[in-house]
């Protein structure tokens, strides 16, 4: 069996996302984490277009 070489480790990416998330929400507090999700909620919707 050939190994095949990675160009994107979607793993070790979701690691490196989670851990950066979980340092930025450390230091917040629980409301300010609830108004961080609403606000990149917002922001992040795709809605569809005609």
């Amino acid at each position: 069996m050939k190994a095949t070489e990675k160009k994107f480790d979607a793993v070790e990416f979701m690691r490196q996302q989670r851990d950066k998330l979980s340092k930025k929400l450390s230091k917040m507090t629980k409301t300010e984490i609830i108004e961080y999700f609403k606000k990149r909620k917002t922001e992040l919707t795709v809605k569809p277009g005609a």
